[in-house]
């Protein structure tokens, strides 16, 4: 491999303009393809499996013709203190409301509280609250301006008259603020990272310019096939973030390596051949760990984290192909400008050469000799002096991070979740008040009466004994459909539908309905969103299990391949689980308990949601695992190279540990933008991921893997013969390109292979004189 990348990348550096073109084309032919693609699908709630899920399909069967995805309007009267709301002049007020909405374009009806059947449910007892429910023909995102505008009018003129109104719903539903800001954010940190690491605008811009490119590619990709493979508008998101932080983090590596090889006096072709060839090879492999993590997302079982997860991964590859092709390409044209200002300086690649010659001769004697050369060398020798207690406080100080997660509660916050500043929380909230913390997540109850002799006694009996059972509030009256061997009624909990409580209200139904069903001869099934988050939750759980066993064991046997050790891959599995542990612990903390929620601008706490254990998973393995083969595998070259294994581990500090913590900063860049959007699971899962960004790069593979490399010693490189020779051989440490033929003298470089696309900079650089891949022992 390493050879093969080592051609790869200096064919881009020579043939730069067919490889920038041929990029620019594709981004062309993928933007043109989404521009003339159908529109993206709506997202749909579809979760195959559970119990909920068959009740709405068994519901769609049976009660044809109604349209479950048209979007809803709940409008909450509250009269002002002391008043009733049946008073006169509030009914008259509510009484015009209805009939404006109900004049609105799209709209397929209106329920007036005071009217009908809806006159017992939909005003509170105290008469101090009441609703009103619009329904439209059609989903929320086709609603046009003019029908949300009639009602929000109708809404702002109810409110003149002294009623508090607010409204919840679909219909109005304000979107989280996820993109856009977020992303600017995070890149602009990003930018100053890359800026203080290598001391270049160049340097610094080119990751971020390639980055941009990729997830360009990868967006427009998703929304050309968007309609075809069914991806709803909220795939490309995750897609997005790993696309952008992923993206910029390969293309660091490949450019810090190219400065590491120009320093040893390499020509810029070499140089970039030989980073392709070596850190190029550690891109290769640290993305296929974030395949496999973000591809296994299907063992779950759920469509959309399924379409989320294999559109990130698309975004990762195109990362590491541009990382392999188009960075080397960019160099091409400025080969100067990524290098630190001294050797830009310098004016000749041979005066470069004899002044890093000597600078890098004292450094490896410095290596040799324990010395501190840089911050990184310097705290590998802290850690190999001290790796007990270094050890012993890293698996302290994150265990004692994940004690939380023993009060894990998973759930999906609605819209109890959302600022008080929203108007939908407060109908929330109005509505818990007026009706009690159970009235916003009823039950749903669908009966399957078609082989009960009598249908109608048979749903009798289920509705009185569902009534019955402790912790149920009220029934509402049954509905039936045309042939009359089905029935549908809601049953309204008396706790929130976050609590613990209503969860276990949902299971006690379900436990005593063999015994029901079996007296009356009917079946019947519990879902409404409150059930449906509550199957969620417990699929997602169920499948934690054995994703963490498909995801570690591809990557455990990956890392072996890689590493040709069997501790290393182990170790690096175990680090893994302690970091994500703590930071899911430190979730629980913030969001579920409440610590520090008020820092975040969280309002409300409550459970946590259900896919966030999957998502922090399957995401951050893949960034641990990045990470770990970055850094490992620059120890790893040296200790094939000849290095003692202490040598090994302090020259892989020496050239990896600032490009890597230059990595995890802007990771937790990206990752800490969405920290401000106003949507609390945007703002859980951008805590989560940052935090977990943290603690596996700073704690876990700045302290805890030297540590054990360090007690470990050349143990930690030993492994089976018999394994050995099974595992198929890939070079990643670049040992083939040291021992490869010396390729035929090179001609005078040509004006084309120096020029660096600035007539400051090129003119003064020097032919190639010599093409042989060279190593500097370490």
């Amino acid at each position: 491999m390493a050879t093969f990348l080592y051609r790869l990348g200096r064919l881009a550096f020579r043939r730069r303009w067919y490889v920038t073109l041929l990029w620019v084309a594709v981004l062309a032919a993928v933007g043109f393809g989404a521009a003339k693609a159908p529109a993206a699908p709506e997202a749909t709630n579809s979760m195959p499996g559970i119990e909920s899920q068959k009740a709405f399909d068994l519901m769609e069967q049976r009660f044809p013709g109604t349209d479950a995805d048209g979007a809803t309007a709940r409008i909450v009267f509250v009269a002002p203190g002391g008043q009733k709301i049946t008073a006169a002049d509030h009914r008259k007020a509510i009484d015009t409301l209805v009939e404006r909405a109900a004049g609105g374009p799209q709209v397929a009806g209106v329920v007036n509280p005071f009217q009908g059947k809806a006159k017992a449910e939909a005003v509170s007892k105290d008469a101090t609250t009441a609703y009103a429910t619009v329904t439209y023909k059609v989903a929320a995102d086709d609603l046009t301006d003019a029908a949300k505008h009639r009602l929000e009018r109708a809404i702002e003129q109810a409110r003149d008259t002294g009623l508090t109104v607010e409204v919840g719903g679909t219909a109005l539903e304000t979107q989280p603020s996820a993109g856009g800001s977020a992303e600017a954010i995070g890149v602009a940190i990003a930018a100053f990272v890359l800026l203080i690491t290598f001391g270049s605008l160049a340097a610094a811009g080119l990751p971020l310019l390639t980055a941009i490119l990729g997830v360009g590619v990868s967006m427009a990709s998703i929304m050309a096939l968007a309609s075809a493979f069914g991806l709803s508008s909220t795939t490309g998101t995750l897609a997005t973030m790993l696309g952008l932080a992923c993206g910029i983090d390969y293309a660091v590596f490949i450019v810090s390596r190219y400065r590491e090889e120009r320093a040893k006096g390499h020509s810029p072709q070499e140089a970039a051949g030989l980073a392709a060839g070596t850190a190029g090879s550690a891109v290769v492999f640290a993305g296929l760990t974030v395949v496999i993590a973000l591809a296994g997302l299907s063992v779950v079982g759920i469509p959309m984290l399924t379409k989320m997860g294999l559109a990130a991964a698309g975004a990762v590859v195109v990362g590491v192909l541009i990382a392999l092709t188009l960075v080397p390409a960019v160099l091409g044209f400025w080969p100067n400008a990524v290098l630190s200002r001294r050797a830009r300086r310098s004016g000749r690649i041979k005066e470069a050469k004899e002044a890093k010659e000597a600078k890098e001769a004292k450094a490896v004697k410095a290596v040799k000799e324990g010395g501190e050369n840089n911050g990184g060398s310097r705290w590998a020798r802290f850690v190999l002096r001290r790796p007990v207690p270094v050890l012993i406080a890293s698996v302290v100080g994150l265990g004692a991070l994940a004690i939380p997660v023993m009060d894990l509660q998973l759930g999906m916050p609605g819209a109890e979740a959302k600022p008080t500043s929203t108007t939908e929380r407060r109908a929330y909230d109005d509505l818990a008040q007026g009706f009690g913390p159970g009235f916003n997540g009823p039950l749903t109850v669908v009966v399957d009466a078609r082989n009960a002799e009598n249908p109608k006694t048979a749903v009798r009996t289920i509705e009185e004994r569902i009534g019955a059972t402790d912790g149920i509030v009220s029934v509402s009256p049954v509905r039936f459909n045309s042939a009359g061997d089905t029935a549908v009624f809601s049953a309204i909990p008396s706790t929130a539908p976050t609590s613990e409580r209503t969860q276990d209200l949902v299971k006690s139904i379900r436990a005593d309905r063999p015994a029901t069903e079996a007296s009356t001869g009917a079946e019947f099934e519990v879902t409404g969103t409150t059930a449906l988050n509550i199957d969620v939750a417990q699929k997602t759980q169920d499948a934690l299990i054995p994703y963490l066993i498909l995801v570690v064991g591809l990557a455990i046997l990956l890392l072996m391949i890689v590493f040709r050790s069997v501790l290393v891959p182990v170790k690096a599995a175990v680090g893994f689980l302690l970091s994500v542990l703590a930071a899911l612990g430190s979730v629980v903390a913030v969001f579920q308990w409440g610590w520090g929620a008020g820092l975040l601008g969280v309002e409300t706490t409550g459970p946590i949601m259900s896919m966030m254990p999957i998502f922090l998973v399957g995401i951050v393995f893949g960034l641990a695992m990045d990470y770990e083969v970055f850094l490992v595998a620059r120890m790893r070259e040296a200790y094939v190279h000849g290095d003692s294994p202490s040598q090994a581990i302090r020259t892989g500090f020496r050239y990896s540990a600032r490009v890597v913590v230059a990595a995890a900063l802007i990771m937790m860049a990206v990752f800490s933008g969405f920290i401000g959007a106003g949507e609390s699971m945007i703002k859980m899962i951008g805590f989560g991921l940052a935090i977990a960004v943290l603690f596996d790069a700073f704690v876990v593979r700045m302290a805890l893997v030297p540590a054990v490399l360090a007690l470990l010693g050349k143990a930690a490189w030993w492994m089976p013969r018999w394994l050995d020779r099974i595992l198929p051989r890939v070079d990643v440490e670049g040992e083939a390109l040291s021992h490869r033929a010396a390729p035929p003298q090179a001609p005078q470089a040509t004006k084309d292979e120096t020029h660096t696309g600035s007539p400051s900079e090129s003119p003064t650089e020097a032919p190639e004189e010599d093409t042989r891949p060279e190593f500097t022992s370490v």
